[in-house]
């Protein structure tokens, strides 16, 4: 039988607003969100049974409570004999990197789902598991520009976004989210502030995207430097390169990126940042509209 093959696009912050610490020990978030064109390979042999094997560069840090694993669980426990069967994962992304790797995956092992069992999984169920299995999930499922809310499970789609390029480096240290936010210390969640008049649409326009980029920042970014203080380092080299419009970090980082106006751009700048640094992690491609 043919393998169904997906991808765990790597998912990167533009902005992210951390409004507070919610009685449910939450935090609210704010955060406009975008895909890159890569990320880590998914396959899915269908069969009875249920497995994973795992390859690639970041293979050694998967544990054996991957999210992929679990996302079978959890939709077999909503559809007694849903067909599941041998998961490959090749994983391209670092861990712990801010990149919603694990959620990514977890996304695309729902959608390889739903494919081998023909209906079986309309998209209704498919977002009610992804809510349950993390934060990141939901808008990881349809991979595509949104602003995200709640803890990150509320997902509004961004539309007209330009094809620009990215550029990504991440120095080579994980860094756990968790520890990310302790180090944030949010205060209570008060008022959410008002959206009205607010514009999703991006008009396939670069300066329009960064405009409103550009009118947020990552509250994380402080946060994460204090943990991880190569992150200013990596942040300097994405600024100096050429035609960067935008530098900042992705979630909680340590990965970066590097907003240009095209594919080519990141090509050559992600090419110039290896040379400098062959230790870090570095990817180049464009953000998906």
């Amino acid at each position: 039988m043919t393998a169904l093959r997906d991808i765990g696009r790597a998912k990167i912050n533009l902005t992210l607003d951390v409004l507070g610490r919610r009685p449910d020990g939450f935090h609210e978030l704010r955060s406009l969100v975008a895909f890159a064109n890569f990320g880590d390979e998914l396959e899915l042999l269908p069969a009875e049974d249920l497995a994973l094997d795992v390859a690639g560069p970041f293979a050694a840090s998967i544990g054996s409570d991957n999210l992929i694993l679990e996302a079978a669980y959890a939709a077999r426990a909503k559809v007694p004999g849903l067909k599941l069967g041998r998961f490959r994962l090749n994983k391209n992304l670092p861990v712990a990197a801010g990149l919603g790797g694990g959620s990514a995956d977890a996304a695309a092992a729902l959608r390889l789902i739903a494919r081998a069992n023909n209906g079986s999984m309309p998209q209704a169920l498919l977002a009610e598991l992804a809510a349950k299995l993390g934060s990141d999930v939901s808008v990881c499922l349809a991979s595509r520009p949104a602003l995200i809310t709640g803890r990150g499970e509320k997902v509004e789609p961004a539309t007209g976004f330009p094809a620009c390029g990215v550029i990504l480096a991440n120095p080579g240290e994980p860094l756990a989210t968790k520890a990310v936010y302790a180090t944030l210390h949010a205060g209570p969640l008060g008022a959410l502030p008002s959206r009205h008049g607010e514009i999703l649409d991006f008009r396939c326009d670069l300066a329009t995207l960064l405009a409103f980029v550009l009118s947020g920042a990552n509250a994380l970014e402080v946060p994460a430097v204090s943990l991880v203080p190569k992150i200013k380092d990596v942040l300097a080299a994405l600024n100096a390169l050429e035609n960067v419009r935008l530098a900042r970090l992705s979630g909680s980082g340590p990965t970066c990126f590097a907003l240009v106006a095209t594919e080519d751009d990141a090509k050559r700048g992600a090419a110039h940042l290896a040379t400098k640094y062959p230790d870090w992690w570095i990817a180049s491609g464009v953000l998906l509209a």
